[in-house]
């Protein structure tokens, strides 16, 4: 688990527009991840749904959101584009970053066991250390107490 305070792991993730993403490379922006299971299930529709609604108010508060999950590239597009999301989503496809965030589960559903993202969102400072986490997100309003952190940051 993620410690507050402690230096957020650096990460290249490519993102679902072409370009690359690398958490260093943004230091002086607050950042949020929200780790999200899968594209286009209804849950994670939603909670992409409500963080592309706040994104200008984010932006406003001095932070830049994005969606993770191990979805490929190409079905982020298509997700994004499907939903009209505004929020860049990037891929994990290896895990690496979902496993340094210490949000790789196992899950059980229905008598078999598994391992997925776990929904969790963490905050990160303009310094690049931890400021916040929230494990196992449920969607309604999480989005908006998300935003109220970053403004009270």
């Amino acid at each position: 688990m993620l410690e507050i305070s402690a230096p957020a792991p650096d990460f290249t993730m490519p993102q679902h527009e072409g370009a690359d993403v690398t958490l260093s490379a943004l230091r002086g922006q607050k950042v949020v991840l929200y780790f999200y299971p899968r594209d286009d299930t209804p849950g994670c529709t939603k909670e992409a749904i409500a963080f592309s609604e706040h994104l200008q108010a984010f932006a406003d508060a001095g932070a830049i959101v994005y969606g993770v999950s191990k979805d490929t590239v190409a079905k982020h597009g298509k997700f994004s584009a499907k939903h009209n999301l505004t929020v860049p989503l990037l891929s994990d496809e290896h895990t690496t970053v979902c496993e340094d965030y210490g949000v790789w589960k196992e899950k059980n559903m229905y008598g078999k066991t598994y391992f997925g993202i776990e929904r969790t969102t963490v905050l990160i400072d303009a310094a690049g250390n931890v400021a916040q986490v929230w494990p196992k997100v449920k969607v309604p309003g999480h989005a908006e107490a998300v935003l109220e952190a970053v403004q009270a940051l």
